[in-house]
């Protein structure tokens, strides 16, 4: 047991620390969140905060999970209560920006620091894989659950992960938004479920399948570093 308190303390502390941040980086901002801040909040020293985080960069990366993991929560009952593959999109994209709505005060400044294809708190980056691999099992779990679809099973293998990427691109936009309550994201949310919608009977079209599978297959390319 004695041999145990020294990383259960540890545990605690890294636990404590990590609520700070987040806490700071929702209320604060990513430019005015610092480890000697944080480190001052929780009543540690700036060495013990560096030992369980080396820099801000490694806890931006645990917002980015404590966001994406709030984002399955939410998702998750919804999409038990829907079968349609349109709707269970729409609750991925939905909840997704529900969950980023806290943020968005302080969302230019984190664009700003993740805008470096080189910074490690890009979401293509490897240091964000972990969060990315979150939406995209979203998406991938939207697909699979979906009663009648007209989506192909090879079409259905590629879309996850270029809805993945509408979803980063989605982020973004909502970043500029500045409508009352992100209105403007919601109707492209809306609008481009629509098209999507009208368009993937038409993959089932030898000659349209083709071209819509090398048109997925990019988003296969983009991945992390």
């Amino acid at each position: 047991m004695r041999t145990d308190e020294p990383t259960a303390k540890g545990d605690r502390t890294r636990q404590r620390i990590r609520a700070a941040a987040l806490r700071s980086f929702r209320e604060n901002g990513y430019d005015a969140t610092t480890i000697r801040k944080v480190a001052a909040e929780v009543g540690v020293s700036v060495g013990v905060t560096n030992y369980h985080f080396p820099s801000k960069n490694h806890l931006v990366q645990e917002l980015y999970l404590d966001v994406q993991e709030a984002h399955r929560a939410a998702a998750a009952p919804l999409l038990a209560a829907e079968r349609g593959l349109v709707d269970r999109l729409r609750v991925v994209f939905t909840t997704g920006l529900d969950q980023l709505e806290p943020y968005h005060p302080h969302a230019g400044e984190f664009l700003s620091a993740a805008v470096s294809p080189r910074s490690p708190v890009n979401p293509l980056a490897p240091e964000s894989a972990d969060s990315l691999a979150i939406v995209q099992g979203l998406f991938g779990q939207a697909l699979d659950g979906a009663s009648a679809s007209a989506v192909s099973d090879d079409i259905r293998a590629l879309l996850p992960r270029a809805l993945v990427l509408a979803h980063l691109l989605l982020a973004l936009f909502w970043v500029y938004d500045t409508s009352e309550g992100r209105r403007r994201t919601r109707r492209l949310v809306d609008r481009g479920l629509k098209v999507l919608a009208t368009a993937l009977p038409l993959t089932r079209v030898p000659g349209i399948r083709r071209g819509v599978k090398d048109l997925l297959a990019l988003a296969t390319e983009v991945r992390p570093r």
